[in-house]
């Protein structure tokens, strides 16, 4: 498998999207986990309320308003040989609210070196 820390170039994985029917009050998961090391993550809340937002899927880590972003740069100007900073393949990103209409989008971004 090709060196992601020797990136040439950014990739996205497929959008992740949970309707609001699907978000309550305990962490449900955003998608997949994640199939790559991500160096940026995007994530748009489109729902009517604040979501809380978590990486294990049991702690608040972070929280995004209604009609609102998180956009997160990880790493994406940083190659080094021996790694670069990223949020980790395999990761989950978990959501929880309680919303009464839309969705919540992950977008996931990667270097790839081909």
């Amino acid at each position: 498998m090709a060196n992601p820390n020797l990136a040439i170039r950014v990739l996205a994985e497929p959008l992740r999207t949970l309707a609001f029917g699907a978000i309550s009050g305990v962490y449900a998961g955003l998608g997949t986990a994640l199939q790559h090391p991500a160096r940026q993550i995007y994530i748009v809340n489109n729902s009517d309320v604040l979501l809380t937002f978590s990486l294990d899927g049991v702690n608040d880590h972070f929280v995004i308003p209604a009609n609102s972003y998180f956009l997160d740069d990880i790493s994406s100007n940083m190659t080094l040989p021996g790694g670069s900073l990223a949020l980790s393949q395999g990761q989950r990103i978990y959501v929880k609210g309680a919303p009464t209409m839309g969705a919540v989008y992950l977008s996931v971004f990667y270097g790839s070196n081909s």
